[in-house]
């Protein structure tokens, strides 16, 4: 019985599959927006909240120098993706200019 269910699960999704790749975007293209958008929006703030748990347990145990030295490198890493970023526009901005 349970083979059947998943034969005619698949066969569902199978149905669904020309769909997908009719409207699927040219193998050449990659949506980087996209990409970027899922990271600062998805992940960043997970990633985030992982830093404050440790943080936070650091400094419960006592062990605040750790905690100061963590979040200090923690910033420096975050002020690198921000100048990255600031580049990233700068660069666009440059090429569009010389290529105009």
């Amino acid at each position: 019985m349970m083979l059947i269910e998943f034969g005619q699960a698949m066969w569902g999704q199978a149905l669904h599959a020309p769909d997908a790749l009719l409207l699927a975007p040219a193998p050449g293209e990659i949506n980087t927006e996209g990409i970027l958008t899922f990271f600062a929006s998805k992940i960043a703030p997970i990633l985030l909240a992982i830093l404050g748990v440790i943080f936070i347990g650091r400094a419960s145990k006592g062990e605040v120098s750790r905690v100061l030295t963590s979040s200090a490198i923690a910033i420096i890493g975050l002020a690198f993706i921000a100048g990255a970023a600031t580049l990233l526009i700068v660069g666009d901005s440059l090429i569009k200019l010389v290529f105009k």
